[in-house]
């Protein structure tokens, strides 16, 4: 038997994630191409810091309680692209029929996704959040306790989980519409935006649909609350991990029905 049937889930996704990363690195120009993405993740937070120097304060919101929340957003976003960054590209194998090759595959059709793409330039992302949300809890007091840092750590990969489980849901529709479904920007690229804004000041059925449908203030703003004692109760920011790991679970079963009901499709 080879070895690459013999290495585990993990140590083949790392293998994969190891040759993707060194094909893009052979490229002279690779540093040249990230630079889009890095100044675009720079400069997006800038709105909201120009908003605030000039009308001030919202309330108790400023500048580095929505920086922070936005910043956690932004982490868990460019984690989930980074690590699942296949299953962004899914309506594509659907559309054209490759997605057979992947059935044949003696492996985990969810891992065989996940690992079909890999993109350095999404490091900027995860870099660019975890600086921010590391100056803003600076910045607000937090006490980064052993306590704090594990449930931040938590809410983080919760948060990476539902983003993931968010491109789940949009490749299981894939297999009914064989198409993108521009729906599913809204909880991905839109979602970390709205993050930019107070919960409190939202409309009440956008909030309710960035906490139940895309749990995503549930890995951003309570867990930031918690660490931070905006608020007395440290319960919803412990529970970022398991319902955003249920949401996953959902979205994974979602697809799995998806893949039941492929009839293949061809160009």
């Amino acid at each position: 038997m080879s070895e690459t049937f013999r290495q585990s889930p993990l140590g083949l996704w790392t293998r994969y994630m190891r040759i993707h990363a060194l094909s893009q690195l052979q490229y002279r120009g690779w540093l040249l191409a990230m630079l889009p993405s890095l100044v675009y993740v720079v400069t997006d937070p800038l709105d909201a810091v120009l908003m605030f120097d000039r009308f001030g304060a919202l309330g108790d919101w400023t500048a580095s309680r929505i920086l922070l929340v936005y910043g956690l957003a932004l982490l868990c976003f460019g984690l989930a692209e980074l690590f699942f960054r296949g299953i962004d590209y899914f309506p594509q194998l659907v559309r054209t029929g490759e997605f057979d090759r992947l059935l044949l595959r003696p492996r985990a059709l969810l891992f065989q996704a996940a690992a079909l793409r890999f993109h350095l330039n999404r490091l900027n992302r995860v870099v660019a959040g975890l600086l921010l949300a590391l100056v803003c809890l600076r910045a607000e007091g937090a006490a980064l306790s052993p306590a704090n840092a594990a449930m931040l750590i938590l809410a983080v990969i919760g948060g990476t989980l539902a983003y993931a489980g968010v491109l789940l849901i949009a490749a299981a529709a894939s297999f009914f519409t064989v198409g993108d479904s521009e729906l599913i920007n809204l909880f991905t690229n839109g979602s970390y935006q709205v993050a930019k804004a107070p919960p409190q000041l939202l409309p009440g059925w956008l909030r309710r649909a960035f906490t139940f449908l895309m749990p995503m203030f549930l890995f951003t703003y309570y867990p930031a609350a918690a660490v931070c004692g905006w608020e007395e109760s440290r319960v919803l920011g412990w529970l970022a991990l398991p319902l955003c790991a249920a949401f996953f679970g959902l979205s994974a079963l979602l697809w799995r029905f998806g893949v039941r009901h492929y009839k293949s499709a061809g160009s």
